[in-house]
Parts: C-alpha cells; sequence; structure tokens
C-alpha cells in the first residue's frame, strides 16, 4: 500500500505540476465501479481534487483518472492503456459527475481513510 500512496503523489504532483505546493492523493481509497469496473477513489489534500485509480484486476487496468481542483473548477484527466471500451465508460459516467458529486467522492474517500 505504500508504494501505491507513493505512486499516487507522484502521479498528482505530476498532474499538477503548476500548483504549489505538491499536490498528495493519498487518503482513502473509497471502492467504486464505473463503466462496469472497479476503482479506488483518492482524496487530495487540496481538499477538492480526486484520484481514480483502477483496482487490482480490474478490466480497466492499467488507467487512472484525476479531478483536477483550479480556479474554482474541476477538470477530468485521464491517462493509461487499459481497456479502451470500459475507460472509455467510465470517463463518460465520471464527466457527467458535477461538483457536488465530486465534493461527495472526496469527502467518502476521507471518511474511509479515518476508518
Amino acid at each position: 500500500m505504500k508504494t501505491l500512496c507513493l505512486s499516487l503523489s507522484l502521479l498528482a504532483s505530476s498532474i499538477a505540476q503548476a500548483q504549489e505546493p505538491a499536490l498528495n492523493c493519498n487518503t482513502g481509497p473509497a471502492n467504486k465501479m464505473y463503466g462496469g469496473a472497479a476503482w479506488y477513489v483518492y482524496a487530495c489534500d487540496d481538499k477538492h481534487s480526486v484520484v481514480v485509480i483502477t483496482a487490482p484486476g480490474s478490466a480497466a487496468m492499467p488507467f487512472y483518472f484525476m479531478f483536477a481542483f483550479k480556479d474554482g473548477k474541476y477538470r477530468l484527466v485521464g491517462e493509461g492503456t487499459g481497456n479502451k471500451a470500459i475507460t472509455d465508460l467510465a470517463y463518460k459516467e465520471l464527466s457527467a459527475l458535477r461538483p457536488n458529486d465530486i465534493a461527495a467522492l472526496h469527502s467518502e474517500a476521507s471518511r474511509v481513510a479515518k476508518k
């Protein structure tokens, strides 16, 4: 799990290069289903941004999405080489989320980490 947390921190900091300080996204994970596949949702320490990565054994593996929060808005980005049909469906579901839904994902991942 420590390697996963380190990877998430590196991933988030590479996505948010222009942000200072570095973004850490290692709080969670909450388990979710998108595109018919299992995903882990991690909350970031900016109290807004969220990283969604494929769960181990997922047909969408390897892939990640990130809702990066900047200037009061979320931007959805994703990258990986997982099954395109599944990741396209997951993208469609994730891109339909409203800011309140994304904030709820952040809260859920934060609550899981506190257990």
